[in-house]
């Protein structure tokens, strides 16, 4: 599932890592999906979808569901694996016309209602 439902959001996790190869940072990408699935097999609402790893930057760019972003930070505590940035993150506008969900403009604004509301909540 590319784009989030009501009750899930989308995460973008970035690691950087000076001096890991693109093996390593492979590596480091089996790790967190493989605890995201032993996550989810726990009954627990998170799905690791994809992961992007950009050798000239030695960074691991990785992308979630989930229904909070502590069930995205608990993935990187089980795996045991540092990360420097995790921000809520919104689908490319073509996936939404290409899924049949809500239309264009219509659909990013929706998803970004959606975060907006879930991090005003967060707020003290």
């Amino acid at each position: 599932m590319t784009k989030a439902s009501k009750s899930r959001n989308l995460y973008l996790v970035e690691q950087y890592s000076p001096g890991l190869t693109v093996d390593q940072l492979a590596s480091w990408a089996a790790r967190v999906r493989d605890m995201a699935v032993a996550m989810s097999n726990e009954g627990r609402a998170v799905h690791y979808l994809r992961s992007t790893i950009v050798p000239a930057d030695e960074a691991l760019l990785c992308v979630f569901e989930a229904s909070s972003e502590e069930l995205v930070r608990d993935v990187y505590a089980r795996a045991g694996l540092p990360f420097e940035r995790l921000s809520a993150a919104l689908s490319d506008e073509s996936e939404w016309l290409s899924s049949g969900s809500s239309s264009g403009a219509d659909g990013a604004e929706e998803a970004a209602q959606s975060t907006t509301e879930s991090t005003e909540r967060k707020k003290p």
